[in-house]
């Protein structure tokens, strides 16, 4: 993906729509205790393995918050989307598959995998992992995400995902390797 940045600046959050930040403060075991923490939604991801491609469906993406601790702030991650909408989850776990990747699959093939927390440490949300499959009569549109989002579809063969987990180089989701563990553990015999 290239990627052009100009003028990165942090400024003050006023306003937020997705997050919000609070100070916890508590009594723990008799100890005062204070904790910055974010609000922030719950989201969707899921893993999409192409059945002729033999290959998981990613997205490569520019997120800010990796930029400030990584040289180019770009990372591969699993196709996903915040819940905030006010729809089923496999729902919006349909609608960000299209969205982000350009297939249209139907409700029954996507499969819940399990749920997880994220950030634990500041934010603490949940996300619902699901699996599911696509072919190229799915395809519906080049993917990339809606308004701006810049989204590049990548194609990761089965066999170079293993290496991709212990990358360094490459920025990239715990749910995403997670995903790619539970899927060789189910595929370890075929």
């Amino acid at each position: 993906m290239a990627n052009t940045l100009k003028n990165f600046k942090l400024q003050p959050l006023v306003d937020a729509k997705f997050i919000k930040t609070s100070l916890a403060t508590y009594e723990q075991n008799g100890v005062k205790k204070s904790w910055e923490v974010v609000k922030a939604h719950d989201s969707v991801a899921i893993l999409i393995y192409h059945k002729e491609k033999e290959a998981f469906v990613l997205v490569e993406q520019f997120r800010p918050a990796v930029y400030l601790n990584n040289d180019n702030g770009l990372t591969i991650e699993l196709c996903a989307g915040i819940v905030d909408k006010d729809l089923s989850l496999k729902q919006i776990a349909k609608e960000e598959i299209e969205e982000e990747c350009g297939y249209d699959i139907a409700l029954e093939r996507i499969e819940e995998i399990t749920s997880f927390h994220t950030s634990v440490g500041f934010a603490g949300s949940r996300q619902i992992l699901y699996y599911a499959e696509v072919d190229q009569s799915m395809k519906v549109n080049e993917g990339g995400g809606i308004d701006a989002e810049m989204i590049e579809v990548v194609y990761l063969p089965i066999n170079e995902a293993k290496a991709l987990i212990f990358d360094v180089s490459i920025a990239k989701t715990s749910g995403l390797m997670f995903a790619f563990m539970w899927w060789f553990e189910q595929h370890k015999n075929g």
